[in-house]
């Protein structure tokens, strides 16, 4: 018998029983003391609604867009590394998960199954997520390889030109690539659905980056050239010739602070995403949903705001919508479906925000979600 899943909770714990430990905590877990990353999610309980009654509530409508594509709700898939390795052919599960639900997918440069993967497995166009890395080359061809593929926007991730220290990813030794200690493979052999899955593909590296970066030919050179290769010299110029180098629609990711969100409006980009990496950086920053109104105010006549962060039902999405979010990117709560369920995971936790998303609006006396501002949020919550 199938699982009683209510919530995106019931996935989380599902997935901590089925996915192995040391990929289940690189997704549930961020830097130092994980304050930010649980703020992320905390902050969003201080906002109350408002509860409205005697309202027509029939044909309510969740349909948007996002950075100019037509969607069935404010939600998206956001880039998530490994998630391969939360569940055998993690990406392709997800990115059709998505696409049959009518939301974006974005994939990670840190991903297991690489671009061609994807865009093999789907009939409509992704989103592909890119870190700058100081091979230049290699990025001027995975934006070539992207438009190839036809993925449809470019996420350039600007909060990870150094690495915030994490403490669960160095106790179970997880890097590029994984760490294959003893203490890991007897908790691999606790998880023999997971087990017999990666058995059953071949997609198990950074496919996007072996044989295709210099010198990245197996695993062994994969560890050297990632422990090198992230770029602290990103800044505003670089930002430039990816745009120009990409063409298309461009979203910034990683946004925190209103000053950074006016050069972003001022950068020619058609969207940027308030974030904190899910509070895997800069430990201590504000969560996400504390650092949106501010950004949203001073820049969102001038670029669409979108945010991520915390994320982990459809009320938290009405939330940020309400304080000036035009969608969210759910990371972690797809996460933990796609390691409890694997494709039906995702699509049942998108279902769940649906639902969540869906009957909180009209409870607060409205029947389109492109409506949803400060007005149904408590003066005072946020």
């Amino acid at each position: 018998m199938p699982p009683m899943i209510t919530c995106v909770e019931d996935l989380r714990l599902l997935a901590k029983k089925r996915v192995p430990r040391m990929f289940y905590e690189y997704a549930d877990g961020g830097s130092w003391s994980e304050q930010t990353y649980h703020e992320n999610e905390s902050d969003f309980a201080r906002i109350k609604l408002r509860q409205r009654v005697a309202v027509n509530m029939e044909h309510r409508s969740l349909k948007s867009s996002m950075a100019g594509e037509e969607i069935a709700m404010p939600v998206g898939l956001a880039p998530v590394g490994l998630v391969g390795m939360q569940h055998a052919d993690g990406e392709i599960l997800a990115a059709r998960a998505a696409e049959k639900f009518g939301v974006p997918f974005a994939l990670s440069t840190m991903s297991i199954c690489s671009i061609e993967d994807v865009a093999e497995n789907v009939s409509k166009p992704f989103w592909f997520q890119l870190y700058v890395m100081r091979d230049r080359e290699f990025i001027k061809r995975l934006i070539d390889r992207a438009k190839a593929a036809g993925c449809s926007a470019l996420v350039l991730t600007l909060d990870l030109q150094i690495m915030g220290q994490r403490h669960k990813d160095i106790k179970n030794g997880l890097s590029a690539p994984p760490k294959i200690t003893l203490r890991n493979m007897l908790n691999m052999s606790t998880k023999p659905r997971w087990g017999l899955a990666m058995l059953g593909t071949q997609r198990r590296t950074f496919r996007n980056v072996v044989g295709h970066a210099s010198g990245v030919e197996n695993l062994s050179s994969l560890s050297a050239w990632s422990a090198s290769q992230l770029d602290p010299t990103l800044n505003w110029d670089d930002v430039q010739w990816i745009k120009e180098r990409w063409g298309g629609r461009l979203i910034l990711k990683g946004i925190m602070d209103a000053e950074d969100a006016e050069i972003a409006a001022r950068s020619g980009a058609d969207a940027l995403i308030v974030s904190n990496h899910g509070g895997r950086q800069l430990d201590g920053a504000p969560s996400s949903i504390a650092a949106l109104p501010a950004i949203a105010q001073a820049v969102g006549s001038k670029i669409e705001v979108l945010m991520d962060g915390g994320i982990r039902s459809g009320q938290d999405v009405i939330k940020a919508l309400a304080l000036g979010a035009k969608g969210v990117f759910i990371g972690r709560a797809f996460v933990y479906g796609l390691g409890a369920m694997g494709e039906a995971g995702v699509t049942r936790c998108l279902e769940l925000i649906r639902n969540e998303l869906d009957v909180t609006m009209a409870f607060c006396g409205l029947r389109d979600v492109k409506q949803v501002d400060k007005s149904i949020l408590v003066p005072g919550t946020y």
